[in-house]
C-alpha cells in the first residue's frame, strides 16, 4: 500500500531518489520493483530498517526489481549526504512524528538537486482529528504523533523554502472508518468488528476488486486518510539557503547501511 503516486514523481531512469523515513519499505520497494533508479531508503528505527531489508531481498534474489536499493539507518535532522544528491525526495508520514519538522524540511530542501520534485504527505487534519478525539492512547503512544497538520500550514512551511507547489491528493480513505474503530474499541483489540474491517482492507489491498476501488477513489477528496503534496525546488533558491542556516542544528547521529541491490 503505496502512499505517494509515482506518476507524480516524474522519475527517468538512472535517476537517484531518497525515502526519508521509510519504515518497512513499503514505498522504497514498489519503486525498486517497477522502476529503474537507485533508491536510498533510510529511517531512524533500525527495526523498521531491517524488516524492510528483509522484505526486499527476495525480489532481489527473484531478480523481480528494475533498479537498487540501499537501506541505511540515519536522522533526518542531519542526512549524510552531500548537497543536491537527489532528483526526488519522498517523506510519506514522517513530519507529524517530529517536534523540529522544519529543520527535517530544510535538510530535504539541501539534498535534494535544483529542479528535483520532493512529494510530503501526512494525515489528514479531519480523520486525524477525530482519531485524538476517541483516543488518548492513539497519538501518546512512543513514537507517534504529536501534532495534527492543516494542509495549508504543511504547504506554507514548504513553500517558503522556495519550492514550487504543482499537485495534491488525498489516499486511503477506507483506512479513515478503520483507525475510528481502531480509536473507539482502543481496550478491546480482539474486537470481531475491528478483526473482520482489517480482513476486508487486506483483501482490498491484495485482489483491487473495482468496487472498493471506485468506491475509495469516490471517497478520497472527502475522508481520505493521508494528504500528499508535491513540490518542485527550483533551479536557485536564496531563500532556502537562508532558512537552513536558520533552523538547522548539530547532530551526532551516524548512518549504518544495510544493500540489497538487484
Amino acid at each position: 500500500m503505496i502512499t505517494v503516486d509515482p506518476r507524480q514523481l516524474k522519475l527517468e531512469p538512472g535517476q537517484k531518489v531518497l525515502d526519508l523515513g521509510c519504515g518497512e519499505g513499503r514505498h522504497a520497494i514498489h519503486l525498486l520493483i517497477s522502476e529503474a533508479i537507485d533508491i536510498v531508503a533510510v529511517d531512524l528505527n533500525i527495526a523498521d530498517v531491517r524488516t524492510a531489508c528483509e522484505r526486499a531481498q527476495p525480489f532481489a534474489e527473484q531478480q523481480q526489481t528494475r533498479g537498487r536499493l540501499l537501506f541505511s539507518v540515519a536522522n533526518g535532522l542531519q542526512l549524510p549526504f552531500a548537497e543536491g544528491t537527489f532528483d526526488v525526495v519522498i517523506c510519506s508520514e514522517v513530519l507529524e512524528h517530529i517536534e523540529d519538522y522544519r529543520a527535517v524540511l530544510a535538510e530535504i530542501d539541501r539534498v535534494l538537486k535544483p529542479g528535483g520534485i520532493f512529494a510530503a504527505s501526512v494525515p489528514t487534519f479531519l480523520p486525524e482529528w477525530i482519531c485524538w478525539q476517541l483516543s488518548d492512547e492513539y497519538h501518546q503512544v512512543e513514537g507517534g504523533h504529536i501534532r495534527i497538520f492543516r494542509e495549508r500550514e504543511l504547504r506554507s512551511s514548504i513553500e517558503r523554502l522556495g519550492h514550487s507547489f504543482f499537485a495534491r491528493h488525498k489516499a486511503h480513505a477506507l483506512h479513515s472508518p478503520y483507525w475510528w474503530l481502531k480509536c473507539w474499541l482502543w481496550d478491546r483489540p480482539e474486537s470481531r468488528v475491528l478483526a473482520a474491517y482489517h480482513r476486508m482492507l487486506v483483501w482490498d489491498l491484495m485482489q483491487k476488486p473495482f468496487l472498493t476501488r471506485a468506491l475509495e477513489k469516490l471517497l478520497n477528496p472527502f475522508l481520505g486518510k493521508s494528504i500528499v503534496l508535491y513540490f518542485v525546488k527550483p533551479q536557485s533558491s536564496p531563500v532556502a539557503a537562508e532558512i537552513i542556516t536558520e533552523v538547522m542544528g548539530e547532530t551526532d547521529t551516524p548512518a549504518v547501511a544495510v544493500e540489497v541491490q538487484s
